[in-house]
């Protein structure tokens, strides 16, 4: 207390009876996955795909992480968490790095090593040969283990028809060579030799891969455990665990068992979602046995979409098909800003996708929604659309996903927002300011959509009083505040019921 020891007029500031709960981020992705450079089972925080590139690096074929954050970002992602793994010599070979070919830089080019080229490349500039060349002007030659295989006596920087990239595209058997994307044309490199490591000894997963690489220590901070210690992530996704089958390092069984540690991990955490994908090339009836006879998953903290997605690839040049997760994230991440999170993130058009790896008839989609399985589906003039939003769970109060996703936010945004109790008074009135406190955020909420009633009392309770808080509760140390609300649920299935109205009357009897 202040201490008033002469006359006069003081001033003193006192803390309001309620503080305010602020709504917790609810669009943080997390991607798990290989990637051709940057650091090992280190949680990066990524915020556009410009610093994914230069963390992290291009497109690698054969991979699916950076397709997975690219089309987060594309989808309306804003800010994910990136964990490169396959540190481990079965994963990557032992070289560090997972490539779709060796690369160095040559000044201002990039030269990488043609996948299925072996043994050691080295790559020369050198003058040209004749007196007064142009400075533009170099000679370039290849070769492997020691022997020269390729020369291009003289290729010039500038774009025109002798230009290095050109010239090696047209001709090489052995490497690429790539300029700087914009800007003027670049300089002549200078005189130097480069050796590159080709793609079977630089990072095409050779070997089985343990599930160990995906799941990894939460003490150690590798793999899925080192998501543990950061608290903003509300989504997770692994598209490489697609990628590995695909090469044979993991097997179905191995797959099933990183998922289910997934789905672990985030019901362990109780503030994240798992967005699963299939194995490719999946029938409906196909996908249908492995949601519900092999893997058999149960939880309102996961969710599986089918089929895969074609999006183009600038690693291959073509259109190719990738696992659904990250374009799924982004479509959340968008969906709740302009919505929020009490919106199932549904009817919603995925950005990217050219086409489906399975286009669904409504039949078949008939057989799908019931077992939890969100469908992804092409429509005449609609474009291809998220058509599902359900969870993985048998319980019935947790079968979609807005619902599991609000709860989430409302748990996480009052757990946040009421940390000023902690060694409070436990008295009245500290109940009396919990309860205004958390009925003012509830308020928020309700004019905003989110819980379902016609006015604050149909929509949600907070009860903390006396009866909530007996004396054994108050000796314990605890304070113990219930609150029950409505959330509002998705239009699922909308039926418009039509009569045909007698003629000359204007309405139908009822």
């Amino acid at each position: 207390m202040p201490s008033y020891l002469s006359p006069g007029v003081y001033v003193e500031e006192v803390q309001s009876g309620s503080r305010p709960i602020e709504g917790v981020g609810t669009s943080v992705a997390a991607f798990v996955g290989f990637a051709q450079r940057g650091p090992f089972n280190e949680p990066t925080l990524i915020t556009n795909w410009s610093q994914f590139i230069s963390r992290f690096g291009e497109f690698v074929e054969g991979t699916y992480l950076a397709s997975s954050v690219y089309g987060f970002f594309a989808n309306g992602g804003g800010t994910c968490y990136v964990i490169r793994i396959g540190a481990g010599e079965a994963a990557v070979g032992g070289a560090g790095e997972l490539t779709a070919g060796a690369e160095a830089q040559l000044g201002p080019y990039t030269v990488r090593a043609l996948p299925g080229v072996t043994g050691e490349i080295t790559v020369t500039v050198a003058d040209p040969e004749g007196e007064d060349p142009p400075q533009d002007v170099f000679s370039l030659v290849v070769a492997r283990d020691g022997k020269v295989v390729e020369t291009y006596p003289a290729v010039s920087s500038k774009r025109s028809k002798d230009n290095v990239a050109s010239q090696v595209k047209a001709q090489s058997q052995l490497i690429e060579v790539r300029e700087p994307g914009r800007g003027p044309a670049p300089g002549r490199p200078e005189a130097q030799t480069v050796t590159l490591r080709p793609a079977d000894d630089a990072g095409t997963a050779s070997g089985p891969l343990s599930p160990d690489e995906y799941v990894g220590d939460p003490d150690q901070r590798t793999g899925l455990g080192g998501l543990e210690a950061i608290d903003e992530v509300t989504m997770v996704a692994v598209p490489d665990l697609m990628s590995a089958l695909e090469r044979g390092v993991l097997d179905r069984e191995s797959v099933i068992s990183v998922q289910q540690a997934l789905i672990s991990h985030c019901e362990l955490m109780g503030d994240r979602i798992a967005i699963l994908d299939p194995p490719p090339g999946l029938s409906p009836q196909e996908i249908k046995g492995w949601r519900t006879e092999t893997t058999g998953f149960d939880s309102r903290f996961a969710t599986l979409y089918y089929p895969w997605i074609k999006v183009f690839d600038p690693a291959t040049g073509r259109n190719t098909f990738v696992p659904p997760s990250g374009h799924i994230a982004g479509v959340w991440a968008r969906n709740d800003a302009t919505r929020g999170v009490h919106k199932a993130p549904a009817n919603e058009v995925v950005r990217g996708a050219v086409s489906l790896q399975t286009q669904l008839t409504k039949s078949e989609h008939d057989l799908l929604n019931p077992i939890g399985l969100n469908c992804i589906r092409s429509f005449p003039g609609r474009g291809i659309r998220v058509w599902g939003a359900r969870t993985l769970a048998s319980d019935r109060d947790w079968h979609y996903l807005n619902v599991r996703r609000l709860f989430n936010y409302l748990e996480e945004s009052i757990l946040t927002g009421t940390q000023w109790v902690v060694f409070e008074p436990n008295d009245d009135a500290l109940w009396a300011r919990i309860r205004r406190t958390v009925s003012a955020f509830l308020v928020n909420e309700w004019r905003r959509g989110a819980l379902f009633g016609l006015t604050p009392e149909e929509a949600f309770y907070v009860k903390c009083d006396r009866e909530t808080n007996p004396p054994e509760s108050i000796d314990a140390g605890q304070v113990i505040c219930e609150i029950g609300v409505a959330p509002v649920k998705p239009a699922e299935f909308v039926v418009f019921r039509l009569s045909q109205l007698t003629g000359g009357t204007g309405a139908v009897d009822e």
